[in-house]
C-alpha cells in the first residue's frame, strides 16, 4: 500500500527480458522482461514492494547499486512500464508502514489500466493537465476527489464524462516526472480503492 507521495526519482539502467543477470533466464522470460532501476533509497530488501510509475512491483534482486523487478506480461499490457527504456526517469515511493503519515490518500499500485493526456497548458508556476482515463476509472472519479497519476496522489479539479482535469502544482512538477509530460502522453491511471469498496458494499445491500 502507498500513499502517492513521490519520494524519489528513478532511472532505468537496464530492461532485458532475454538477457537477466546471474543466468536466471527462465524466470525473465516466464515473466516477460526484468527491469533495473537505480534508485536512492538506502537498505532495499529483497521481497520489498517498491512503486515504479504507480505499478507495485517486487525487488527480485541487488546489483551494484540497482534493484531488479519481473515484470509480468500482463502489467506489460495494461501499464506504460512495458514501453520503458534505459534512460526513462520514473516516479519511486517506498510502501507504507504501520504509523505513516497518509499524506496523499490509499494507492494500491495495482494498475488496471492507462489514461491519455490530451491538453497540458501553463498557469503561472502550475501547469493544468487533462487527462482521458477509461469508463471503467471515471466510472470512481469525482471533483475533489483523488486520483493518482503514474503513482502521483492528484486531487481532481473537474470531471466532464471520462476526461478529468487536475491542476499540478510547483512542487509536484519538480519532484515527479510530471513536469516532464506531454500532449499524447500515456499515464498509469489508479481510481481511489475506496470508491470501488463504496461501490461493491452498494451492491451486496441490493
Amino acid at each position: 500500500m502507498f500513499t502517492g507521495l513521490i519520494s524519489a526519482i528513478g532511472k532505468v539502467v537496464k530492461y532485458d527480458g532475454t538477457r537477466p543477470p546471474h543466468n536466471r533466464r527462465a524466470s525473465a522470460e516466464r515473466c516477460g522482461g526484468r527491469l533495473g532501476i537505480r534508485v536512492p533509497f538506502s537498505h532495499v530488501r529483497l521481497g520489498e514492494s517498491l512503486s515504479v510509475d504507480g505499478v507495485c512491483l517486487t525487488v527480485a534482486f541487488k546489483e551494484s547499486g540497482t534493484v531488479f523487478f519481473d515484470v509480468g506480461p500482463e502489467t506489460r499490457r495494461v501499464t506504460t512500464l512495458g514501453g520503458l527504456k534505459p534512460g526513462s526517469r520514473v516516479n519511486m515511493e517506498r510502501a507504507l508502514r504501520v504509523g505513516d503519515r497518509v499524506g496523499g490518500h490509499w494507492v494500491t499500485g495495482h494498475v488496471e489500466q492507462t489514461g491519455r493526456l490530451v491538453k497540458v497548458k501553463p498557469a503561472g508556476r502550475s501547469r493544468w493537465l487533462e487527462v482521458i482515463v477509461p469508463h471503467a476509472v471515471a466510472r470512481y472519479v469525482v471533483p475533489k476527489g483523488s486520483l493518482a497519476v503514474d503513482g502521483v496522489s492528484l486531487t481532481v479539479a473537474d470531471v466532464q464524462k471520462n476526461k478529468i482535469t487536475i491542476m499540478l502544482i510547483p512542487h509536484t512538477l519538480s519532484h515527479t516526472t510530471l513536469g516532464q509530460k506531454k500532449s499524447g502522453d500515456k499515464v498509469n491511471v489508479e481510481a481511489d480503492l475506496l470508491a470501488k469498496y463504496a461501490e461493491q458494499l452498494q451492491k451486496l445491500r441490493g
